[in-house]
Order: C-alpha cells, then sequence, then structure tokens
C-alpha cells in the first residue's frame, strides 16, 4: 500500500475549520512546538496527528503524521492551563472552533485536553494545516 498524499488544508471560515478541526483531533502538542511570532501576525503549531484517512480505511495499525498548524493575520494569542514553563510536557488538542465577533475578525479557540485552551483574536480567519511526513518513532497511539 503506497503512502497518502500529504494533507494540505486551508481554513477561510468555521466551515473549512471543522474540517481542519476533525483532522487534527486527538493530536499531540507540545508547548516548545507552539511558536508566537508576534510581529508577523502569526500562530504556528508543531504536532503530531493521528492519520484518521488511514486509520478509518481500515489500517491495522494507527499512523501518526507530523504535521504544522498555522495561523495568519492573528492580533493577539493567549492562553490557559497550558504550562510554557514545561516544554515538554505532552497537551491532546481535542479540537479547534471559530467564533466571529465583528465579521471577518473573530476568535480561534484550540481546545486541549484537562481544560488547556488557546484564544486566538484574528482579523479574519486565515488556517493551513500541512503534513510534513510521516512519524518515524512509531508512537503507539493515544
Amino acid at each position: 500500500m503506497s503512502p497518502p498524499a500529504p494533507l494540505k488544508l486551508i481554513a477561510l471560515d468555521a466551515d473549512d475549520l471543522a474540517v481542519i478541526s476533525a483532522h487534527v483531533q486527538d493530536a499531540r502538542v507540545q508547548p516548545s512546538d507552539i511558536v508566537w511570532r508576534q510581529d508577523e501576525k502569526r500562530l504556528v503549531v508543531g504536532l503530531n496527528r493521528l492519520d484518521w484517512e488511514q486509520t478509518l480505511s481500515g489500517g491495522t495499525c494507527s499512523r501518526r503524521m507530523v504535521a504544522a498548524l498555522r495561523f495568519d493575520r492573528v492580533l493577539a494569542c493567549k492562553s490557559r492551563k497550558i504550562d510554557l514553563a514545561a516544554p515538554d510536557a505532552p497537551l491532546e488538542l481535542l479540537g479547534i472552533e471559530f467564533h466571529v465577533s465583528n465579521p471577518p475578525s473573530g476568535s480561534a479557540l484550540l481546545m486541549f485536553g484537562h481544560g488547556g485552551a488557546l484564544r486566538l483574536d484574528v482579523e479574519c480567519l486565515e488556517c493551513e494545516l500541512t503534513d510534513l511526513g510521516a512519524d518515524d518513532l512509531g508512537m503507539p497511539p493515544a
């Protein structure tokens, strides 16, 4: 079986973001892989996501993909219950939502296990999920 083509998804509205959210559900993240580039109005999150397409197609073992999640046009980034002093502490990304405040601006909410969250206030929703390759470390599924 040949490896699937890497995902590259773009979200410009809440419906698009729901698709990305489904693909990053249960992704593993470390605080050290969350990079807030305030001068560039950009947040980048490195993550290790479950390959849901392979899993749901009846694959015998779960595979994880190394991926980057990028938000542009970010005006502010706030966190709750994410310990930045513990850069290697594992986080589990549960999902992402977008809440419009004054169209097209709003807030993207990244929800993590144990009540952790990142809230991104954005000029408009501009998000991209890009696979970088398979996780060759053979990490067992979460």
